[in-house]
């Protein structure tokens, strides 16, 4: 019987280490803190709200002593999601934030106006070149190529910068889905099918 229930802890403890492999692999929560860190630099705070986070529920507390197999699992719980971060910081990384950042006060009114719009795949487009003056235009066109360069190489920098290069396409695919969550009432975007919306 013992032997059983100890085949039976160490069964649930690798189903949870696979569970919790998965979530290390590719932290989704991290990096949507991350893209909305970098979001509020490139567009400031009055960019967009943050989605409101629910409150964790409170379990009912019990009083037993927990076992060495629940310690053991709780530190390597806690290790993981310790590991679960995504680091922004890189010289390079802030190096394109800021460049973002000054173009933004250049492009914002034509997010504002309709002009430009937010793809779902994370980077930005003319989306009614005619909401731009004739000699704006290559101006915008201009500053829409730079934005999306720098959008490319934000995630390809984020990626390597926390040893994964492999993350590339989650890090752009999280961002698009942020920066469309993140954009200003009245702003377009594209839905998953490429129909523009607006905001």
């Amino acid at each position: 019987m013992y032997q059983l229930r100890i085949s039976a802890v160490m069964g649930v403890l690798m189903l949870l280490a696979a569970c919790v492999t998965i979530n290390v692999y590719f932290p989704a929560a991290a990096a949507e803190k991350a893209a909305d860190q970098i979001i509020d630099k490139v567009w400031g705070p009055e960019g967009g709200e943050a989605e409101p986070v629910a409150p964790d529920s409170v379990a009912p507390q019990t009083h037993y002593t927990p076992s060495t197999v629940d310690r053991l699992l709780a530190a390597f719980i806690r290790d993981a999601q310790a590991a679960a971060n995504i680091d922004i910081s890189s010289p390079a990384i802030q190096a394109i934030n800021q460049r973002m950042a000054d173009r933004h006060k250049n492009i914002e009114k034509y997010y504002d106006n309709g002009a430009i719009g937010l793809t779902n795949d994370g980077f930005i487009t003319v989306r009614d070149a005619k909401s731009v003056s004739l000699r704006d235009r290559n101006n915008v066109n201009a500053w829409v190529t730079e934005e999306n360069q720098d959008r490319r190489d934000l995630y390809s920098a984020i990626a390597s910068a926390n040893g994964h290069p492999e993350w590339e396409a989650d890090i752009q695919a999280t961002f698009a889905s942020r920066w469309i969550q993140r954009a200003k009432k009245g702003w377009w975007y594209q839905d998953s099918k490429g129909k523009w919306l607006q905001k």
